[in-house]
């Protein structure tokens, strides 16, 4: 029934006018919107050592984040994927930090404890990562120290989307990423039984419009190329939200850019199996910004 009825919307446009279609908008709209999880614990109950910040965004919104101090290695700054918040990264924070990097975890807009706003995507998800990186810049001693980018799913997508743009990040770490977009979307509109043609395509057309990017210059695959340092592709051969073929596409679309792909058991989540990665993942990180401050000495 819900699949009939998305499907008379635009239907019904020509016959009833407007008004069905802004309808349809609305419907799509709260269909897509990110729910909002709640953060629970403070760090302290965590046992976690660090501070609760708050930093400014686009469009006058504010962020609330995690510093947690780390040592002089370099700083980590974590984008949690879509409908999560900065304390369920803190399973990949720890370590980060008994290993001796900085972290910034923040939730980004309409997630955990930052701001509303009009609707959440990839591209404001990379905008907040960035504002992250504003703050962390105006921090004394911080305007050229080492970073790296790290995220999750949506907030991987966004990691390389900000890299792509700067030449000041050091390492990149994109755990289930997708390829492109409209991939997503497709799967989206499968699980919702709708066909693509006529309705999908007006649905990806109208997506586009909302958040003012076509799909192509945001994909990741024509991201990743442009990225100036060192990724690390981390994908789960199970994951079920974005199957690993789109790692493996990731990857052949890299370009001259550095890159490493590394599947390994697991979902989407990821977070069962992390942690037995992480050797490899600080390793990498501990390479990527040792390159990185020899190139700035």
């Amino acid at each position: 029934m819900a699949a009939a009825w998305w499907w008379a919307v635009p239907l019904g446009v020509a016959s009833v006018g407007g008004g069905l279609l802004h309808l349809f908008h609305r419907r799509l709209r709260v269909s897509l919107a990110a729910p909002r999880v709640a953060v629970t614990g403070t760090l302290e109950a965590h046992g976690v050592t660090g501070e609760t910040l708050l930093f400014p965004t686009r469009r006058g919104r504010r962020l609330t984040g995690w510093w947690l101090p780390g040592g002089g290695r370099g700083t980590v700054v974590i984008t949690h994927g879509w409908g999560a918040n900065r304390e369920l990264m803190l399973p990949l924070a720890r370590p980060l930090q008994a290993a001796g990097w900085n972290v910034l975890l923040f939730d980004a807009r309409n997630h955990g404890d930052s701001d509303a706003d009009s609707f959440s995507s990839m591209p404001r998800f990379a905008e907040d990562t960035e504002a992250a990186l504003a703050w962390l810049r105006s921090r004394p001693g911080m305007a050229e120290a080492p970073v790296a980018l790290l995220g999750h799913s949506v907030g991987a997508a966004a990691v390389l989307l900000a890299a792509s743009r700067r030449d000041d990040i050091g390492a990149v770490v994109s755990l289930s990423a997708f390829a492109h977009p409209d991939g997503m979307m497709r799967r989206w509109l499968t699980e919702k039984g709708l066909p693509f043609f006529p309705l999908g395509w007006y649905v990806l057309r109208y997506v586009e419009r909302v958040i003012g990017h076509r799909f192509d210059a945001i994909a990741p695959v024509n991201t990743l190329p442009r990225v100036r340092c060192p990724v690390l592709l981390v994908h789960g051969r199970d994951d079920r939200v974005i199957p690993p073929s789109d790692a493996e596409r990731l990857y052949a679309s890299r370009g001259e850019t550095p890159t490493r792909l590394h599947l390994l058991p697991g979902d989407h989540d990821l977070s069962q199996h992390i942690e037995g990665e992480l050797p490899e993942l600080l390793g990498f990180l501990a390479e990527a910004l040792a390159e990185t401050t020899v190139e700035s000495a």
